[in-house]
Protein backbone atom coordinates (compact mmCIF):
# COMPACT_ATOMS: atom_id res chain seq x y z
CA UNK A 1 0.00 0.00 0.00
CA UNK A 2 1.41 3.72 -0.87
CA UNK A 3 2.41 5.04 2.60
CA UNK A 4 4.73 7.03 4.41
CA UNK A 5 7.33 4.42 4.92
CA UNK A 6 8.10 2.70 8.57
CA UNK A 7 11.02 3.33 10.32
CA UNK A 8 14.19 0.69 8.88
CA UNK A 9 13.66 -2.31 9.95
CA UNK A 10 10.14 -2.59 9.98
CA UNK A 11 7.85 -4.65 8.39
CA UNK A 12 3.87 -6.56 8.22
CA UNK A 13 5.15 -8.94 11.04
CA UNK A 14 6.27 -5.91 13.71
CA UNK A 15 3.10 -4.03 12.32
CA UNK A 16 0.28 -6.13 12.97
CA UNK A 17 -0.99 -6.85 16.35
CA UNK A 18 -2.91 -9.68 15.25
CA UNK A 19 -1.56 -11.17 12.18
CA UNK A 20 -3.86 -13.62 10.32
CA UNK A 21 -3.13 -17.38 9.84
CA UNK A 22 -2.26 -16.74 6.54
CA UNK A 23 0.55 -14.53 7.57
CA UNK A 24 1.86 -16.69 10.52
CA UNK A 25 1.90 -20.09 8.46
CA UNK A 26 3.84 -18.61 5.56
CA UNK A 27 7.88 -17.42 4.71
CA UNK A 28 8.67 -14.50 6.88
CA UNK A 29 11.41 -13.48 4.55
CA UNK A 30 10.54 -13.20 0.92
CA UNK A 31 13.12 -13.06 -2.06
CA UNK A 32 11.63 -9.69 -3.48
CA UNK A 33 14.00 -6.65 -3.29
CA UNK A 34 13.42 -2.96 -2.58
CA UNK A 35 13.51 -1.03 -5.79
CA UNK A 36 16.98 0.45 -6.02
CA UNK A 37 17.08 2.47 -9.00
CA UNK A 38 14.62 3.59 -12.12
CA UNK A 39 12.85 1.94 -14.07
CA UNK A 40 11.12 1.71 -17.99
CA UNK A 41 8.42 -0.97 -18.35
CA UNK A 42 5.15 -0.97 -20.62
CA UNK A 43 3.40 -1.17 -17.54
CA UNK A 44 3.96 -0.68 -13.77
CA UNK A 45 1.47 -2.37 -11.17
CA UNK A 46 1.19 -1.08 -7.85
CA UNK A 47 0.17 -3.46 -5.41
CA UNK A 48 1.15 -7.35 -4.61
CA UNK A 49 -2.20 -8.69 -3.38
CA UNK A 50 -3.92 -10.88 -5.99
CA UNK A 51 -5.24 -8.24 -8.04
CA UNK A 52 -1.99 -6.65 -8.86
CA UNK A 53 0.10 -10.02 -8.98
CA UNK A 54 -2.85 -11.67 -11.55
CA UNK A 55 -2.47 -8.80 -13.64
CA UNK A 56 1.06 -8.60 -13.92
CA UNK A 57 0.98 -12.03 -14.76
CA UNK A 58 -1.47 -11.99 -17.19
CA UNK A 59 0.27 -9.22 -18.85
CA UNK A 60 3.39 -11.15 -19.08
CA UNK A 61 1.85 -13.69 -20.68
CA UNK A 62 0.67 -10.96 -23.41
CA UNK A 63 4.31 -9.95 -24.12
CA UNK A 64 3.89 -7.38 -21.88
CA UNK A 65 6.91 -5.79 -20.02
CA UNK A 66 5.83 -5.29 -16.61
CA UNK A 67 7.15 -4.48 -12.69
CA UNK A 68 5.26 -5.01 -9.64
CA UNK A 69 5.82 -2.70 -6.68
CA UNK A 70 4.66 -3.36 -3.20
CA UNK A 71 4.52 -0.78 -0.12
CA UNK A 72 4.82 -4.30 2.80
CA UNK A 73 5.42 -7.37 1.46
CA UNK A 74 3.67 -9.99 -1.19
CA UNK A 75 -0.50 -10.36 0.03
CA UNK A 76 0.22 -8.77 3.42
CA UNK A 77 -2.63 -6.46 3.20
CA UNK A 78 -6.18 -7.55 2.52
CA UNK A 79 -5.51 -10.49 0.67
CA UNK A 80 -3.67 -11.66 3.42
CA UNK A 81 -6.03 -11.04 5.95
CA UNK A 82 -9.26 -12.93 4.24
CA UNK A 83 -11.28 -16.00 5.11
CA UNK A 84 -9.67 -17.53 1.63
CA UNK A 85 -13.02 -18.37 0.27
CA UNK A 86 -12.69 -18.23 -3.83
CA UNK A 87 -16.29 -18.83 -4.56
CA UNK A 88 -19.03 -16.98 -6.38
CA UNK A 89 -21.49 -17.46 -4.10
CA UNK A 90 -21.57 -13.85 -1.80
CA UNK A 91 -24.41 -14.14 0.70
CA UNK A 92 -27.20 -13.14 -0.82
CA UNK A 93 -25.54 -10.78 -3.81
CA UNK A 94 -27.45 -12.08 -6.77
CA UNK A 95 -30.61 -10.70 -5.12
CA UNK A 96 -29.04 -7.44 -4.47
CA UNK A 97 -27.70 -7.17 -7.83
CA UNK A 98 -30.57 -7.75 -9.64
CA UNK A 99 -32.21 -4.65 -7.50
CA UNK A 100 -28.81 -2.18 -9.21
CA UNK A 101 -27.52 -3.88 -12.12
CA UNK A 102 -31.03 -6.05 -13.50
CA UNK A 103 -30.71 -9.78 -14.16
CA UNK A 104 -28.24 -8.66 -17.12
CA UNK A 105 -25.60 -7.37 -15.04
CA UNK A 106 -26.54 -10.39 -11.83
CA UNK A 107 -25.25 -13.02 -14.59
CA UNK A 108 -22.21 -11.20 -16.12
CA UNK A 109 -20.96 -10.67 -12.53
CA UNK A 110 -21.70 -14.53 -11.62
CA UNK A 111 -19.71 -15.48 -15.00
CA UNK A 112 -16.80 -13.50 -14.25
CA UNK A 113 -16.94 -14.79 -10.44
CA UNK A 114 -17.27 -18.58 -11.47
CA UNK A 115 -14.18 -17.59 -14.82
CA UNK A 116 -12.15 -16.57 -11.92
CA UNK A 117 -12.17 -19.64 -9.99
CA UNK A 118 -10.52 -21.48 -12.80
CA UNK A 119 -7.99 -18.64 -13.71
CA UNK A 120 -7.21 -19.49 -9.77
CA UNK A 121 -7.45 -23.78 -10.39
CA UNK A 122 -5.11 -22.87 -13.60
CA UNK A 123 -2.06 -20.96 -11.94
CA UNK A 124 -1.98 -23.35 -8.92
CA UNK A 125 -1.80 -25.79 -11.81
CA UNK A 126 0.79 -24.65 -14.02
CA UNK A 127 3.11 -23.25 -11.22
CA UNK A 128 2.91 -26.31 -9.33
CA UNK A 129 1.74 -23.90 -6.33
CA UNK A 130 1.53 -25.62 -2.65
CA UNK A 131 -1.27 -23.74 -1.57
CA UNK A 132 -3.49 -26.03 0.47
CA UNK A 133 -6.44 -25.76 -2.60
CA UNK A 134 -9.19 -27.81 -2.42
CA UNK A 135 -12.63 -27.94 -3.87
CA UNK A 136 -15.49 -27.58 -1.68
CA UNK A 137 -19.32 -26.79 -1.51
CA UNK A 138 -19.69 -23.10 -0.80
CA UNK A 139 -23.21 -22.68 1.35
CA UNK A 140 -25.09 -19.52 2.10
CA UNK A 141 -27.49 -19.89 5.45
CA UNK A 142 -29.68 -18.43 8.03
CA UNK A 143 -30.69 -19.99 11.29
CA UNK A 144 -33.74 -17.28 11.42
CA UNK A 145 -37.41 -17.56 9.72
CA UNK A 146 -37.36 -14.21 8.48
CA UNK A 147 -34.54 -14.60 6.55
CA UNK A 148 -35.91 -18.35 4.97
CA UNK A 149 -37.53 -16.41 1.72
CA UNK A 150 -34.54 -14.62 1.05
CA UNK A 151 -32.43 -17.87 0.59
CA UNK A 152 -34.92 -19.44 -1.04
CA UNK A 153 -35.24 -16.54 -3.27
CA UNK A 154 -31.04 -16.22 -3.93
CA UNK A 155 -31.23 -20.23 -4.70
CA UNK A 156 -34.19 -20.06 -7.33
CA UNK A 157 -32.49 -16.67 -8.56
CA UNK A 158 -28.96 -18.24 -8.98
CA UNK A 159 -29.73 -20.97 -10.74
CA UNK A 160 -31.86 -19.01 -13.19
CA UNK A 161 -28.78 -17.31 -14.27
CA UNK A 162 -26.45 -20.42 -14.67
CA UNK A 163 -24.65 -20.67 -11.33
CA UNK A 164 -24.49 -24.23 -9.44
CA UNK A 165 -26.86 -23.10 -7.12
CA UNK A 166 -29.40 -25.99 -5.49
CA UNK A 167 -31.47 -24.98 -2.38
CA UNK A 168 -31.06 -27.38 0.69
CA UNK A 169 -32.07 -27.95 4.24
CA UNK A 170 -29.07 -30.24 5.12
CA UNK A 171 -25.43 -29.21 6.42
CA UNK A 172 -22.46 -30.24 8.72
CA UNK A 173 -23.11 -27.33 11.11
CA UNK A 174 -24.05 -28.18 14.55
CA UNK A 175 -27.02 -26.02 15.45
CA UNK A 176 -29.86 -25.92 13.62
CA UNK A 177 -30.38 -24.53 10.08
CA UNK A 178 -33.41 -23.78 8.31
CA UNK A 179 -32.21 -23.12 4.70
CA UNK A 180 -29.11 -22.79 2.68
CA UNK A 181 -28.12 -22.23 -1.21
CA UNK A 182 -25.39 -24.59 -2.07
CA UNK A 183 -22.98 -24.12 -5.10
CA UNK A 184 -20.67 -26.80 -6.22
CA UNK A 185 -16.93 -26.57 -7.08
CA UNK A 186 -16.08 -23.32 -5.14
CA UNK A 187 -12.26 -23.36 -3.91
CA UNK A 188 -10.89 -22.74 -0.74
CA UNK A 189 -6.89 -21.99 -0.46
CA UNK A 190 -3.88 -20.48 1.40
CA UNK A 191 -4.36 -17.09 -0.35
CA UNK A 192 -0.36 -15.81 0.97
CA UNK A 193 1.18 -18.92 -0.32
CA UNK A 194 -0.81 -18.98 -3.74
CA UNK A 195 0.30 -14.83 -3.78
CA UNK A 196 3.73 -16.15 -3.19
CA UNK A 197 3.27 -18.24 -5.94
CA UNK A 198 2.34 -16.05 -8.34
CA UNK A 199 5.24 -13.57 -7.73
CA UNK A 200 7.85 -16.65 -7.53
CA UNK A 201 6.76 -17.40 -10.83
CA UNK A 202 7.00 -13.59 -12.00
CA UNK A 203 10.09 -13.51 -10.77
CA UNK A 204 11.63 -16.45 -12.93
CA UNK A 205 9.84 -15.02 -15.84
CA UNK A 206 12.16 -11.74 -15.25
CA UNK A 207 9.23 -9.61 -13.75
CA UNK A 208 11.03 -7.31 -11.32
CA UNK A 209 8.57 -7.72 -8.21
CA UNK A 210 10.02 -5.18 -5.73
CA UNK A 211 8.76 -5.32 -1.64
CA UNK A 212 8.89 -2.61 0.50
CA UNK A 213 8.80 0.30 -2.20
CA UNK A 214 6.54 2.80 -1.26
CA UNK A 215 4.63 4.58 -3.80
CA UNK A 216 4.41 8.18 -3.38
CA UNK A 217 2.84 9.31 -6.56
CA UNK A 218 1.34 8.90 -9.78
CA UNK A 219 1.41 11.05 -12.47
CA UNK A 220 0.50 11.29 -16.06
CA UNK A 221 3.15 13.26 -17.72
CA UNK A 222 2.23 13.49 -21.91
CA UNK A 223 2.54 9.95 -23.05
CA UNK A 224 3.89 8.25 -20.20
CA UNK A 225 3.07 7.55 -16.20
CA UNK A 226 6.02 8.52 -14.07
CA UNK A 227 5.74 6.30 -10.47
CA UNK A 228 7.33 7.92 -7.64
CA UNK A 229 8.53 6.02 -5.14
CA UNK A 230 10.68 4.78 -2.24
CA UNK A 231 14.24 3.54 -3.71
CA UNK A 232 13.73 5.22 -7.42
CA UNK A 233 11.45 6.18 -10.01
CA UNK A 234 9.44 4.13 -12.63
CA UNK A 235 8.59 5.20 -16.25
CA UNK A 236 5.65 3.44 -17.91
CA UNK A 237 3.00 4.00 -20.62
CA UNK A 238 0.28 2.86 -18.23
CA UNK A 239 -0.02 2.21 -14.27
CA UNK A 240 -2.24 -0.24 -12.73
CA UNK A 241 -3.25 0.84 -8.96
CA UNK A 242 -4.10 -2.53 -7.15
CA UNK A 243 -4.19 -0.81 -3.48
CA UNK A 244 -7.62 -1.85 -2.18
CA UNK A 245 -8.60 2.03 -2.72
CA UNK A 246 -7.12 3.87 -5.12
CA UNK A 247 -4.70 6.41 -3.78
CA UNK A 248 -4.31 8.62 -6.25
CA UNK A 249 -7.97 9.32 -6.36
CA UNK A 250 -9.02 11.18 -9.42
CA UNK A 251 -12.29 8.84 -9.88
CA UNK A 252 -13.73 9.92 -6.18
CA UNK A 253 -14.13 6.18 -5.34
CA UNK A 254 -13.73 6.68 -1.38
CA UNK A 255 -17.15 8.20 -2.07
CA UNK A 256 -18.48 5.41 -3.86
CA UNK A 257 -17.10 2.73 -1.53
CA UNK A 258 -17.23 2.61 2.07
CA UNK A 259 -14.80 1.05 4.15
CA UNK A 260 -15.79 -2.17 6.44
CA UNK A 261 -14.08 -3.87 8.93
CA UNK A 262 -14.71 -7.81 9.68
CA UNK A 263 -12.92 -10.27 12.19
CA UNK A 264 -11.75 -13.63 12.44
CA UNK A 265 -10.02 -16.52 14.33
CA UNK A 266 -9.05 -19.79 14.52
CA UNK A 267 -9.82 -22.68 16.85
CA UNK A 268 -8.43 -26.11 17.04
CA UNK A 269 -11.85 -28.09 18.22
CA UNK A 270 -12.86 -31.81 19.20
CA UNK A 271 -14.34 -33.22 16.53
CA UNK A 272 -15.20 -32.93 13.14
CA UNK A 273 -14.37 -29.84 11.13
CA UNK A 274 -17.11 -29.06 8.70
CA UNK A 275 -15.85 -29.37 5.13
CA UNK A 276 -17.62 -27.30 3.75
CA UNK A 277 -17.22 -23.29 3.59
CA UNK A 278 -20.21 -21.45 5.02
CA UNK A 279 -21.41 -17.88 5.12
CA UNK A 280 -24.73 -17.04 7.50
CA UNK A 281 -27.02 -14.32 6.59
CA UNK A 282 -28.53 -13.26 9.94
CA UNK A 283 -27.23 -10.45 11.92
CA UNK A 284 -24.40 -10.69 13.09
CA UNK A 285 -23.83 -12.34 9.92
CA UNK A 286 -21.11 -15.93 10.73
CA UNK A 287 -18.84 -17.24 8.27
CA UNK A 288 -16.88 -20.54 8.84
CA UNK A 289 -14.36 -23.04 6.72
CA UNK A 290 -11.64 -25.63 7.52
CA UNK A 291 -8.10 -25.06 7.70
CA UNK A 292 -5.14 -27.26 7.48
CA UNK A 293 -2.34 -26.28 10.46
CA UNK A 294 1.41 -26.82 10.00
CA UNK A 295 1.22 -29.89 12.20
CA UNK A 296 -1.36 -31.57 10.05
CA UNK A 297 -4.31 -31.07 12.48
CA UNK A 298 -7.68 -29.54 11.25
CA UNK A 299 -8.57 -26.18 12.48
CA UNK A 300 -11.69 -24.14 12.03
CA UNK A 301 -12.22 -20.50 11.07
CA UNK A 302 -14.65 -18.39 12.08
CA UNK A 303 -15.96 -14.74 11.16
CA UNK A 304 -17.83 -12.17 11.35
CA UNK A 305 -19.08 -9.27 12.84
CA UNK A 306 -18.70 -6.17 10.22
CA UNK A 307 -18.79 -2.79 11.08
CA UNK A 308 -17.54 0.78 9.55
CA UNK A 309 -14.20 1.30 9.91
CA UNK A 310 -13.55 3.44 12.58
CA UNK A 311 -17.11 3.18 13.95
CA UNK A 312 -17.50 -0.09 15.87
CA UNK A 313 -15.76 0.99 19.08
CA UNK A 314 -14.79 -0.56 21.23
CA UNK A 315 -13.08 -2.49 18.85
CA UNK A 316 -11.49 -5.32 21.54
CA UNK A 317 -15.26 -6.18 21.87
CA UNK A 318 -15.84 -7.82 17.99
CA UNK A 319 -13.32 -10.09 19.20
CA UNK A 320 -15.25 -11.09 22.53
CA UNK A 321 -17.89 -11.35 21.04
CA UNK A 322 -17.00 -13.80 18.30
CA UNK A 323 -15.26 -15.78 20.76
CA UNK A 324 -18.27 -16.35 23.07
CA UNK A 325 -20.11 -17.56 19.76
CA UNK A 326 -17.50 -19.60 18.68
CA UNK A 327 -17.46 -21.10 22.26
CA UNK A 328 -21.23 -21.53 22.31
CA UNK A 329 -21.38 -23.51 19.23
CA UNK A 330 -18.23 -25.75 18.95
CA UNK A 331 -16.53 -27.45 21.15
CA UNK A 332 -13.68 -25.15 21.20
CA UNK A 333 -10.17 -26.42 22.67
CA UNK A 334 -7.78 -23.62 21.68
CA UNK A 335 -7.76 -20.26 19.66
CA UNK A 336 -4.39 -20.55 17.56
CA UNK A 337 -4.84 -16.55 16.42
CA UNK A 338 -7.21 -13.86 15.37
CA UNK A 339 -7.15 -11.10 13.03
CA UNK A 340 -9.63 -8.75 11.50
CA UNK A 341 -9.91 -7.55 8.16
CA UNK A 342 -10.32 -4.38 5.62
CA UNK A 343 -12.28 -3.95 2.37
CA UNK A 344 -14.54 -1.52 0.78
CA UNK A 345 -17.88 -2.10 -0.75
CA UNK A 346 -18.97 -0.25 -3.57
CA UNK A 347 -22.55 1.58 -3.25
CA UNK A 348 -24.33 -0.92 -6.50
CA UNK A 349 -22.12 -3.63 -5.14
CA UNK A 350 -20.18 -4.34 -8.19
CA UNK A 351 -16.53 -3.41 -7.82
CA UNK A 352 -14.83 -0.48 -10.10
CA UNK A 353 -12.16 -2.15 -12.37
CA UNK A 354 -10.91 -0.41 -15.51
CA UNK A 355 -9.43 3.34 -16.61
CA UNK A 356 -9.79 5.65 -13.99
CA UNK A 357 -12.10 8.73 -13.95
CA UNK A 358 -10.23 11.99 -15.66
CA UNK A 359 -7.10 10.11 -16.07
CA UNK A 360 -5.93 8.39 -19.89
CA UNK A 361 -3.09 5.93 -18.56
CA UNK A 362 -4.04 5.41 -14.71
CA UNK A 363 -6.18 2.24 -14.26
CA UNK A 364 -7.49 1.09 -11.13
CA UNK A 365 -9.54 -1.87 -9.15
CA UNK A 366 -11.11 -1.40 -6.28
CA UNK A 367 -14.63 -2.25 -4.52
CA UNK A 368 -14.74 -5.83 -4.05
CA UNK A 369 -16.88 -6.34 -1.09
CA UNK A 370 -14.61 -8.88 1.39
CA UNK A 371 -14.43 -10.85 -1.98
CA UNK A 372 -11.46 -9.55 -3.21
CA UNK A 373 -10.38 -13.31 -4.36
CA UNK A 374 -12.50 -13.83 -6.76
CA UNK A 375 -13.48 -10.17 -7.59
CA UNK A 376 -9.75 -9.64 -7.63
CA UNK A 377 -8.49 -12.33 -10.14
CA UNK A 378 -11.78 -11.25 -12.30
CA UNK A 379 -10.60 -8.02 -12.25
CA UNK A 380 -6.97 -8.51 -13.57
CA UNK A 381 -8.29 -10.03 -16.53
CA UNK A 382 -10.57 -6.65 -16.97
CA UNK A 383 -7.47 -4.95 -16.63
CA UNK A 384 -4.83 -7.10 -18.23
CA UNK A 385 -7.41 -6.87 -21.47
CA UNK A 386 -8.10 -3.22 -21.69
CA UNK A 387 -4.42 -3.03 -21.66
CA UNK A 388 -3.64 -5.25 -24.57
CA UNK A 389 -6.60 -3.91 -26.89
CA UNK A 390 -8.67 -7.12 -25.91
CA UNK A 391 -11.35 -6.15 -23.99
CA UNK A 392 -12.68 -8.63 -21.38
CA UNK A 393 -16.66 -9.34 -21.88
CA UNK A 394 -17.07 -8.09 -18.16
CA UNK A 395 -15.51 -5.09 -18.32
CA UNK A 396 -18.53 -2.96 -19.23
CA UNK A 397 -20.38 -4.04 -15.94
CA UNK A 398 -17.37 -3.30 -13.77
CA UNK A 399 -16.54 -0.17 -15.68
CA UNK A 400 -14.62 2.29 -13.28
CA UNK A 401 -16.10 5.59 -14.47
CA UNK A 402 -19.62 4.18 -14.75
CA UNK A 403 -22.52 6.05 -13.04
CA UNK A 404 -24.97 4.37 -10.70
CA UNK A 405 -28.32 5.19 -11.88
CA UNK A 406 -30.11 2.67 -10.16
CA UNK A 407 -32.68 3.77 -7.26
CA UNK A 408 -30.80 1.85 -4.79
CA UNK A 409 -27.13 2.17 -5.71
CA UNK A 410 -28.34 6.58 -5.41
CA UNK A 411 -29.59 5.73 -2.09
CA UNK A 412 -26.98 3.72 -0.75
CA UNK A 413 -24.74 6.45 -2.11
CA UNK A 414 -26.39 9.45 0.31
CA UNK A 415 -26.71 7.06 3.14
CA UNK A 416 -22.92 6.22 3.48
CA UNK A 417 -22.27 10.10 2.34
CA UNK A 418 -24.69 11.06 5.33
CA UNK A 419 -23.11 9.06 7.65
CA UNK A 420 -19.43 10.89 6.94
CA UNK A 421 -21.03 14.22 6.88
CA UNK A 422 -22.18 13.33 10.43
CA UNK A 423 -18.67 12.21 11.85
CA UNK A 424 -17.73 15.61 10.67
CA UNK A 425 -20.32 17.06 13.04
CA UNK A 426 -20.10 14.35 16.07
CA UNK A 427 -16.22 14.65 15.81
CA UNK A 428 -16.06 18.21 16.43
CA UNK A 429 -18.37 18.34 18.86
CA UNK A 430 -15.73 15.20 20.67
CA UNK A 431 -13.13 17.60 20.11
CA UNK A 432 -14.40 20.18 22.16
CA UNK A 433 -14.81 18.13 25.62
CA UNK A 434 -11.70 16.07 24.84
CA UNK A 435 -10.17 15.32 28.38
CA UNK A 436 -6.32 15.90 29.86
CA UNK A 437 -3.77 13.18 28.18
CA UNK A 438 -2.77 13.30 32.08
CA UNK A 439 -5.83 10.98 31.97
CA UNK A 440 -4.55 8.23 29.85
CA UNK A 441 -3.40 5.06 31.54
CA UNK A 442 -0.31 2.97 30.49
CA UNK A 443 -2.36 0.92 27.10
CA UNK A 444 -5.31 3.64 26.85
CA UNK A 445 -5.52 5.87 23.92
CA UNK A 446 -7.86 8.75 22.49
CA UNK A 447 -8.35 12.39 21.62
CA UNK A 448 -7.38 14.31 24.26
CA UNK A 449 -6.52 17.79 25.22
CA UNK A 450 -2.73 18.93 25.24
CA UNK A 451 -2.39 22.49 26.25
CA UNK A 452 -6.02 23.72 24.63
CA UNK A 453 -5.13 21.93 21.38
CA UNK A 454 -6.90 18.67 20.57
CA UNK A 455 -4.54 15.29 19.84
CA UNK A 456 -4.31 11.91 19.57
CA UNK A 457 -2.10 10.20 21.92
CA UNK A 458 -1.81 6.67 23.19
CA UNK A 459 0.48 6.17 26.37
CA UNK A 460 2.46 2.59 25.71
CA UNK A 461 3.16 0.12 28.62
CA UNK A 462 6.26 2.34 29.30
CA UNK A 463 3.89 5.14 30.38
CA UNK A 464 5.71 6.94 27.15
CA UNK A 465 3.03 9.59 25.24
CA UNK A 466 2.71 8.57 21.38
CA UNK A 467 1.03 12.23 20.49
CA UNK A 468 -0.20 13.11 16.90
CA UNK A 469 -2.58 15.37 15.34
CA UNK A 470 -6.11 14.19 15.34
CA UNK A 471 -7.00 15.25 12.07
CA UNK A 472 -6.51 12.66 9.28
CA UNK A 473 -4.56 13.84 6.12
CA UNK A 474 -6.85 12.69 3.59
CA UNK A 475 -10.09 14.52 4.12
CA UNK A 476 -10.10 15.92 7.66
CA UNK A 477 -11.90 14.04 9.65
CA UNK A 478 -11.39 12.60 13.39
CA UNK A 479 -9.43 9.83 13.52
CA UNK A 480 -10.76 6.97 16.37
CA UNK A 481 -8.78 4.62 18.63
CA UNK A 482 -8.83 1.01 17.76
CA UNK A 483 -7.68 -0.69 20.69
CA UNK A 484 -7.73 -4.01 19.52
CA UNK A 485 -5.48 -3.31 16.64
CA UNK A 486 -3.25 -0.46 18.53
CA UNK A 487 -4.11 2.09 15.68
CA UNK A 488 -5.62 5.45 14.60
CA UNK A 489 -8.57 4.62 12.19
CA UNK A 490 -10.43 7.14 10.22
CA UNK A 491 -14.24 6.82 10.14
CA UNK A 492 -14.93 8.74 7.36
CA UNK A 493 -13.20 6.86 4.55
CA UNK A 494 -11.28 3.82 6.15
CA UNK A 495 -7.61 5.51 6.22
CA UNK A 496 -5.21 3.34 9.28
CA UNK A 497 -2.38 5.09 11.00
CA UNK A 498 -0.17 3.07 13.40
CA UNK A 499 0.49 5.21 16.87
CA UNK A 500 3.53 7.78 15.32
CA UNK A 501 1.02 8.31 12.86
CA UNK A 502 2.66 6.15 10.10
CA UNK A 503 -0.16 5.15 7.51
CA UNK A 504 -1.31 1.79 7.66
CA UNK A 505 -3.41 2.06 4.34
CA UNK A 506 -4.63 4.59 2.76
CA UNK A 507 -6.46 6.31 0.87
CA UNK A 508 -4.79 8.86 3.35
CA UNK A 509 -0.78 8.91 1.99
CA UNK A 510 0.45 11.47 3.97
CA UNK A 511 1.54 10.93 7.51
CA UNK A 512 0.10 12.01 11.00
CA UNK A 513 1.98 14.88 12.11
CA UNK A 514 3.86 14.25 15.38
CA UNK A 515 3.06 16.73 18.48
CA UNK A 516 5.94 17.35 21.04
CA UNK A 517 4.81 16.73 24.35
CA UNK A 518 6.33 15.88 27.77
CA UNK A 519 6.49 12.15 29.06
CA UNK A 520 4.18 12.61 32.52
CA UNK A 521 2.73 10.48 34.70
CA UNK A 522 -0.47 9.85 34.52
CA UNK A 523 -3.37 10.83 36.85
CA UNK A 524 -4.38 8.24 39.32
CA UNK A 525 -8.17 7.01 38.33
Amino acid sequence: MPTTPPPSGTGARERDLNPSIWMTTSPAVTRFPALAGDLDVDVCVIGAGITGLTTALMLHDAGVRVAVLEGREVASGTTGSTTAKVSSLQGLAYTELLKTVGEAGARTYGQANEAAIDVVRSYIDRFDIECQSSDRPSYTYTTESKKLPEVQEEAALAARLGLPATYTEETELPFPVLGAVRFERQLQFHPRDYCLGLAEALRAAGVPVHERTWVHDVTEEGQQVVVTAEGGTVRAANAVVATLLPFVDAGGYFAKCHPIRSYALVARIDGPVPQGMYLGVDTPSRTLRSVPMPDGEEALLLGGRSHKVGQGQPMQENYDELEAWARASFPIRSIETRWSAHDYVPVDQVPYVGRSARRQRTWVATGFKKWGLSNGTAAAAILAGGLTGDPSPWASLYDATRVNPSREAVQDFVKENANVGKRFVVDHLRRLRAPSVQRLQPGEAGVVDVDGDKVAAYRDEDGRVHAVSAICTHLGCTIDWNDAERSWDCPCHGSRYDTDGKVICGPATEALSPVSIEATNPEAP
